[in-house]
């Protein structure tokens, strides 16, 4: 008989130990392998969202808070010398500020601009707040430290002052009705979303006020956030005009020409504004927004290398009780004439068996497990980025009772819409798809073959020390 009908026929001599051996391995394999696949997914995932980053650099005041209105403001001159800088091709700047609506109460813990007549407009935002927590009435109100909102409360409108108004917190604005505007001029013409113009009864060419003026819709925009669909665009200069903040801009975006110059551009950026400002380039945003699965692919990697080491063990130990109780077979074997290549490929072929039963089933726990693994995984790590968490009513907005310095926390300005990309994000990561394929499949029988090779080793020595003579002797 040929060493590999041997070897298979002993890998069945006992049916218990045999049974015993299969189950035990086949979960080692099947860990194995759902960590395999949790790593290839999470791997491809951190690719895919590296690959799309964009060549933006971000730059906000110093320490810069959107909530909050005791904040540090860039000025156009500083950003001057960042559009002067090689390789930087444009730079988006925006002036934000918030406006109560004329008639609404203000909060007793503050929220947004006070409640002047300087401050407010007659605009009413298009964003119901859910204090409730029933329904899908949008944004839901947790209010820390007690207190209420007053019944006739508005969420405060976010006005925009921008140089680029075709795009809106990195957005692009697509205009349904009437026209854009110029960014670089000082008028009183504005962009409203298509959910505001219908909350307030308004078409191209109505007029409504804010800062004590009048201003005109020029264009209506479509909008797919409800941070967006609180917003006014404006030029930057008017906006600097209207809220009295002339030659101020609370944030930027710098384009750089290329991925091959964003971190040489980045770090110029940093040089030339100093303290002043924080400045984070896409591929760090892309970084920061992977972080989470770094440490996930980290966790898969260190637990395939130990789910392999344990079945190479379960192997070794295995072959080793195996070649104990076959001594003497193995010592007879040798008397009459079997070489040592030929008993230790014996012994190879009954590892290589129960380790490749033991593959098949590890590699259908691997098949199911593996996309719920991953996703618990990935879950359990991006929830701790998440800065918020969406309530029934959409995404929750936290306010910060007895603050009446001014530094409230709530969805105003630039911050309620980039908040809500933020969550995307987070939930964009979540997304990790575990895909198997015929590469993985063979990845998975590669390791179990490795497995079976690695768990034999010692088994082969410990034949190759095995002495005929001694053998017959103890018969």
């Amino acid at each position: 008989m040929n060493p590999a009908n041997r070897g298979i026929r002993n890998a069945f001599r006992n049916g218990i130990r045999t049974l015993s051996i299969i189950t035990i391995l086949s979960l080692s394999i099947g860990l194995s392998f759902t960590m395999l696949v949790a790593n290839k997914a999470v791997s491809n995932k951190i690719t895919d969202v590296k690959s799309s980053i964009g060549t933006d650099v971000t730059i906000s005041p110093a320490g810069f808070n959107p909530g909050s209105q005791a904040n540090n403001a860039l000025t156009t001159d500083q950003l001057k010398k960042v559009q002067a800088l090689p390789h930087v091709t444009s730079v988006t700047e925006e002036l934000t500020d918030r406006l109560s609506t004329t008639g609404s109460s203000t909060p007793s813990f503050g929220f947004g601009r006070d409640n002047s007549s300087s401050a407010t407009t007659s605009l009413t935002s298009p964003v119901t707040l859910n204090s409730s927590g029933k329904g899908q009435g949008g944004p839901r109100v947790f209010i820390n430290g007690g207190g209420s909102l007053p019944t006739n409360f508005s969420l405060p409108v976010s006005f925009v002052g921008t140089n680029t108004p075709g795009t809106l917190n990195g957005a692009t604005v697509k205009i349904t009705s009437g026209q854009t505007i110029d960014g670089s001029t000082d008028s009183n013409n504005a962009l409203i979303s298509s959910s505001m113009a219908s909350k307030n009864n308004l078409k191209v060419d109505s007029t409504f006020t804010a800062y004590n003026q009048t201003l005109t819709v020029a264009g209506i925009f479509k909008s797919s956030t409800q941070g967006d669909n609180d917003s006014v665009i404006l030029s930057l200069p008017a906006e600097q005009r209207l809220s009295g903040q002339s030659g101020t801009v609370t944030n930027a975006t710098a384009n750089v020409d290329s991925l091959d110059n964003l971190t040489t551009a980045t770090n110029a950026i940093k040089s030339a504004l100093g303290s002043s400002a924080d400045v984070v380039s896409s591929e760090e945003q892309a970084d920061n927004t992977v972080k989470p699965l770094n440490s996930v692919k980290a966790v898969s990697l260190y637990s395939l290398v130990g789910a392999i080491i344990a079945g190479a063990v379960i192997i070794l130990l295995t072959m080793v009780m195996v070649v104990r109780e076959r001594k003497r077979e193995i010592g007879v074997a040798k008397a009459i004439g079997g070489s040592n290549a030929r008993i230790i490929s014996e012994f190879m072929v009954e590892a290589l068996t129960l380790t490749v039963v033991a593959t098949i089933i590890g590699l259908l726990i691997g098949i199911i497990a593996g996309q719920p693994v991953t996703n618990t995984l990935v879950n359990n790590s991006t929830t701790s980025t998440a800065t918020t968490q969406a309530g029934p009513g959409g995404r929750t907005v936290q306010f910060n009772g007895g603050n009446n310095n001014g530094g409230s926390a709530g969805p105003g300005g630039g911050g309620f819409g980039r908040e809500l990309r933020n969550n995307g994000a987070v939930r964009g990561v979540k997304n990790v798809k575990a895909e198997i394929g015929w590469g993985i499949l063979l990845d998975g029988f590669g390791a179990a073959v490795l497995i079976a090779v690695v768990g034999s080793a010692l088994a082969a020595s410990m034949i190759g020390k095995v002495r005929p003579a001694e053998i017959l002797r103890s018969v």
